[in-house]
């Protein structure tokens, strides 16, 4: 069904005025904090010109349900903030009038946030004039009667809560499901009551270090390659296939991870990216940045990057960073740190372990994390289905529009 046809049947011969934000709403700027006054100790979100919190302070000059709108930065984008906030003087403050239900309102400009996006300068940082926002025209069903006006908006408001419930039910279920993973993932390879032996990297493999290649080297059609910043960005526990290619020319001046390597990041943001594992199980090599490293060996490769991901791992990883404006792995250490081997004395029987517990891992891992199956896939459904629904009830006629 198109959206004229649903709109068709959602309005049924009710009037739509279109009408300039100014004359149905008021904009309030924010009020400026500084980096310094915020810490994570206090209670109440600063909101400025990104998508999430700037910090926390120990004041708010917002209501919960307050809709924002991004003035400088990720200009036009629209938020809803559902608790009591402090807005910084780079958003607006969207204070709807009585005739305009605030739900139905921030759901209007959620569904149009790339035309709000758009109309942006292009300035560094990016500026939304205030004369454009206030100029923004929204549709007003029913504008001669408030009540029957607020009972349709209403109306709207609770077919799309609906949606977003449901969304935020899975994802809560998956917040859960991934608590119970990481913990279930933890215990299996501590292996309490089993016989096996800790043994150093250094004692189970080598560190190869890649060659240096830049995203101005990425080409659509070339050689398959790893990136440091897409190790955890782009792929999980392990992969089959490289997000990127490189130019053909540089073939010979690149190192190679193997399959069954396990590529690690020599660098990253935080503690936690450093040293984060994907293990290659590609068919053939695949070009590695000289900022990570490939870790050879002769045991399952998606155990070894399994079992980097434990609580212990990272504990004691993390005793071999170097912390700086770039924290950057010190690989000479965290060779010493140690993983479980499972009947060290029988490799055979060794390998046979590992497969048997990447298995269970595997299944786990795919219902919280993968993008073409389990609950994040269902909550990517449901997030489409409700943007296709807000957008059925929310794609009114423009004048313009209607009278073609």
């Amino acid at each position: 069904m198109s959206s004229v046809d649903f709109l068709d049947k959602l309005l049924d011969g009710v009037e739509v005025k279109w009408m300039p934000l100014e004359s149905c709403a008021t904009l309030e700027r924010g009020r400026r904090v500084t980096k310094s006054e915020l810490s994570p100790e206090k209670k109440y979100p600063v909101f400025s010109g990104g998508v999430t919190p700037m910090g926390f302070y120990d004041n708010f000059n917002q209501a919960k349900n307050t809709i924002t709108i991004v003035k400088y930065g990720t200009a036009g984008f629209i938020n809803l903030i559902e608790t009591d906030f402090w807005a910084n003087d780079v958003c607006y403050c969207v204070k709807p009038s009585q005739a305009l239900n605030n739900k139905y309102l921030y759901y209007y400009l959620k569904n149009n946030q790339k035309e709000i996006q758009s109309l942006a300068t292009d300035a560094i940082p990016a500026h939304l004039p205030t004369e454009e926002i206030l100029n923004y025209l929204v549709p007003i069903p029913l504008p001669d009667d408030i009540e029957r006006s607020l009972e349709f908006q209403a109306k709207i408001v609770r077919s799309l809560d609906a949606f977003t419930e449901l969304t935020a039910e899975l994802t809560a279920e998956l917040t859960a499901r991934k608590k119970q993973y990481r913990h279930y993932r933890d215990q299996l390879l501590r292996f309490e009551d089993e016989s096996v032996e800790w043994k150093p990297l250094n004692k189970i493999g080598k560190f190869i270090r890649g060659k240096r290649f830049t995203k101005a080297d990425f080409v659509e059609n070339g050689i398959s390659a790893i990136h440091y910043g897409e190790i955890y960005t782009r792929y999980d526990t392990w992969t089959d296939h490289a997000v990127s290619k490189v130019r053909s020319d540089l073939e010979g001046a690149l190192r190679y991870a193997e399959p069954n390597d396990v590529v690690i990041t020599g660098v990253g943001e935080t503690v936690e990216d450093v040293g984060k594992a994907v293990a290659w199980v590609g068919d053939g090599d695949v070009a590695i940045h000289d900022d990570s490293y490939a870790f050879r060996h002769s045991m399952n490769p998606k155990y070894i990057s399994y079992a980097m991901q434990t609580a212990a791992f990272i504990d004691e990883k993390a005793k071999h960073v170097s912390r700086g404006k770039v924290n950057r792995l010190l690989v000479d250490g965290v060779a010493k740190v140690r993983i479980p081997i499972p009947h060290p004395d029988d490799i055979e029987k060794s390998l046979v372990e590992q497969a048997r517990i990447v298995s269970i891992l595997d299944k786990f891992n795919a219902l919280t994390n993968s993008i073409t199956e389990g609950l994040p896939r269902e909550i990517e459904l449901r997030q489409k289905q409700y943007e296709h629904y807000r957008d059925l009830m929310l794609s009114f006629p423009k004048p313009k529009e209607a009278a073609t």
